[in-house]
Order: C-alpha cells, then sequence, then structure tokens
C-alpha cells in the first residue's frame, strides 16, 4: 500500500519508493497554476468524505508554494472565496437531489474549463462515473484524473438498473482519454488499468503528525470513524453486529463519529433496536482536529465494516493513533491483517463481524496490535503525500 504500481517503468515515472520520483526533467517549473475539480467541499450540505479531505490535506501543505483554484460543487450558502487557506469557485445548480446536483455540476464545470483551462498550467479531475465532464473535449491543458476507487459491479446492487448501467459504462469508458492518472491504491490501479497505458502513479492517502504522537489509551467504547453511509460503509452490518455484541459486553459502547447524506437513515435504524443497545450508541457527528484525537485515543478498537472500499482516510487514522483495526475481508483492507494491525470479519456477515468484535474486545494482544498499525503507517505523513503529489504535477505541466 505504501508504494507504487508501476505496470511498465519506462512509461511511469515512481521508480524507487513511494515518495521519491525519479529526476529525469531538470529544468521542470518550480511554481504551476493548479485547477482542481472537487465534487466535495467543507460545508457542503451533501457531506465531505476522503475525496475532500485528501485535497485539503495535501493542498495545505502546497497551497504557499503554488497558486491553487478548488473548482467545487455549489451548495445553499456556498460563496466563491477562500476557505482554509485555500481559492474555492463554486458552481452548478443548488439542488437537494444529489443525481442533479451532480450532473449541474458536471456540465458547469466543463463549461468553466473551457471558458478558463488555459489560465492554469495543469487541471485535475476527480473521477466520478456520475459526473461526466469529458474535459479532454474542452481543453488541451495538461489533464489528470485522480481515480480514487473502483466500483464495477456493486453499482447494480445500489441503484436501478439504467443508471447503474451508465455508471459503469462510464467507469470503464472514461478513464482512457486521459493520459495522466494519479490512482490511491495498487489494487484499483490493477482494476482500471487496460488497453493502452497512461503514465500513472499510485499516490497513497497519509495521516498526520499529532496523531502519531498521541498516547494510546482505552475507554469503554468501540469507534467506527468516517462518513456516514449505510451501504457502502456498512453502517447496517454494524448496527446488526452490535446488537449481538452488547449482549456479552453490556459495558462497551458503540460511537459512530462522521456525517453524511444518510444520517437520518441512520437514526431511524438505531431508533428501531432495543431500548439497552440504542442506549449504547453515540452520534458525536462530524469531528476533527483535537475531538478526532481524543476520541481516537481512548477507543478499545476500531471497526471499519466497509462493502466496498479503496483506502479511507480513516483506517489509516485510527492505526496512526495506534488503534488495533477490525476490516471486512476485502482485498483493500488486506494490509490490515497483513501488517498484524487487527483482525477481519466475513465481508457483508453481521454474524461475523459480531464475533470478531467479541475476539477482538477480548484480546490481550489489542496493545500490540496498535503498535504494529501505528509502525505500518508512521511513514505515510500528508507532508511526504503532499511531496509526491507535487512532483508528479510538476512533471505533467512541463
Amino acid at each position: 500500500m505504501c508504494r507504487p504500481f508501476c505496470h511498465n517503468e519506462k512509461e511511469n515515472w515512481l521508480i524507487i519508493t513511494y515518495w521519491n520520483i525519479d529526476e529525469r526533467g531538470a529544468g521542470q517549473k518550480k511554481y504551476v497554476k493548479i485547477l482542481h475539480l472537487l465534487y466535495e467541499s467543507r460545508g457542503d450540505t451533501f457531506g465531505i468524505g476522503g475525496v475532500g479531505m485528501r485535497a485539503y490535506e495535501i493542498y495545505k501543505h502546497l497551497s504557499s508554494k503554488h497558486d491553487i483554484t478548488l473548482l467545487c460543487k455549489k451548495y445553499p450558502g456556498a460563496q466563491d472565496g477562500d476557505i482554509a487557506g485555500l481559492k474555492h469557485m463554486f458552481v452548478g445548480t443548488e439542488s437537494d437531489n444529489l443525481t442533479r446536483t451532480l450532473l449541474s455540476y458536471a456540465t458547469h464545470a466543463a463549461q468553466f474549463v473551457r471558458r478558463h483551462g488555459q489560465e492554469f498550467d495543469v487541471i485535475i479531475e476527480e473521477f466520478s462515473p456520475a459526473i461526466p465532464t469529458f474535459l479532454h473535449l474542452w481543453t488541451k491543458r495538461p489533464l489528470v484524473l485522480q481515480i480514487q476507487g473502483y466500483t464495477g459491479g456493486l453499482y447494480f446492487r445500489k441503484y436501478n438498473f439504467l443508471y447503474a448501467a451508465i455508471l459503469y459504462g462510464l467507469e470503464k469508458i472514461r478513464p482512457r482519454y486521459y493520459r495522466n492518472i494519479i490512482f490511491i491504491s495498487d489494487h484499483t490501479a490493477r482494476r482500471c488499468i487496460f488497453g493502452k497505458q497512461p503514465r500513472y502513479v499510485v499516490i497513497p492517502n497519509g495521516v498526520s503528525e499529532e496523531l502519531l504522537n498521541l498516547s494510546p489509551g482505552e475507554g469503554d467504547y468501540i469507534l467506527y470513524l468516517g462518513r456516514v453511509d449505510i451501504y457502502g460503509k456498512g453502517l447496517d452490518l454494524l448496527l446488526g453486529a452490535y446488537r449481538e455484541f452488547v449482549r456479552s459486553f453490556p459495558r462497551i459502547r458503540l460511537v459512530i463519529a462522521g456525517d453524511g447524506r444518510d444520517m437520518a437513515r441512520l437514526k431511524v435504524l438505531i431508533r428501531q433496536l432495543p431500548p439497552l443497545v440504542k442506549k449504547n450508541i453515540d452520534l458525536p457527528g462530524w469531528v476533527s482536529g483535537d475531538e478526532k484525537g481524543r476520541i481516537l485515543q481512548n477507543a478499545i478498537f476500531c471497526v471499519f465494516p466497509s462493502r466496498h472500499e479503496v483506502q479511507p482516510i480513516a483506517i489509516l487514522e485510527a492505526m496512526a493513533s495506534g488503534k488495533p483495526v477490525l476490516a471486512s475481508d476485502i482485498p483493500e483492507f488486506t494490509f490490515v491483517t497483513e501488517s498484524g494491525a487487527g483482525a477481519s470479519f466475513k465481508n457483508g456477515d453481521a454474524v461475523s463481524l459480531a464475533d470478531t468484535m467479541e475476539k477482538m474486545a477480548l484480546d490481550v494482544m489489542r496493545k500490540e496490535m496498535g503498535k504494529r498499525a501505528r509502525e505500518f503507517v508512521k511513514d505515510q505523513t500528508w507532508d511526504r503525500i503532499a511531496m509526491v503529489y507535487e512532483k508528479f504535477l510538476l512533471r505533467v505541466a512541463g
């Protein structure tokens, strides 16, 4: 997970370690104007997940060196200007319908690039099949597609057949039109690279130094940290598993920390649980900064029951905090067990999850797992990730 995945070393630029790009092309630009199409941003009423948080963390380290503009999806109350020290511009139509909002954003973002793309040295687009911008038709400026996940056939489990088929097709076709691609994990790269090989690199997500410096403790709760997406993140499985778990461990609470468009549905599911179960579940909402550090620091262990995933920042943050991790056995999470940082359960199986939670609660090796977890991610800090990202963009910009 912490290394590049190069299909062909002659065609790709990351060669030795995940933070070193070879230095061919001396004399490349040292300052660039960057336009980043970011479909989720701080304050967005639909919430913000790993896509947005990754951008903010990386650009926090680059904003003093480059001119960065984030072109974001409009939401009620959104205003152009500086947010978190970064220039934001909002386009599209405000709507409480996510599909309509995304399509409007795609149209207006494409129009913006057609009119103003030449003003930037490099343009980065966050890939989503639901946002068909087709930027290659509208500008000749260097384009970078950042692919943070691959959904494939799972679209047909989430949406009606027609919409799923459209998303499935666009996910297969659109990356072929980009010469430069950033992947978040080598698993995604292997799934997406086919036909004519683009120039691509794997640049993983990172962690903050502050979490690496926490002194791990143990409170009275299990923690889920991340976006509230009931199906994708497996929160329905977590509630079902906790219902069984709490019978054996009535004093251990479940904390679900995060926000997202499924929050109202999640609260309904919790209200349907038996009184002795639901009184043990806390929803602190979105946490950040010192509050996030405290909630991670005192968790007994962290659980990530995602049905499909790429490389969520939250799981890396849990590991950086010295916490053992319990995750579904999807390929993208194999690093958890391979590193000795935790345990896995059968994907989609609430009974397996409950059983594994009980074993973890009794495991005297939890502290040792937490040490291995921190060791695994200690070199994956955001400043290093930003350095790789910067070098890649400088190379693309020429």
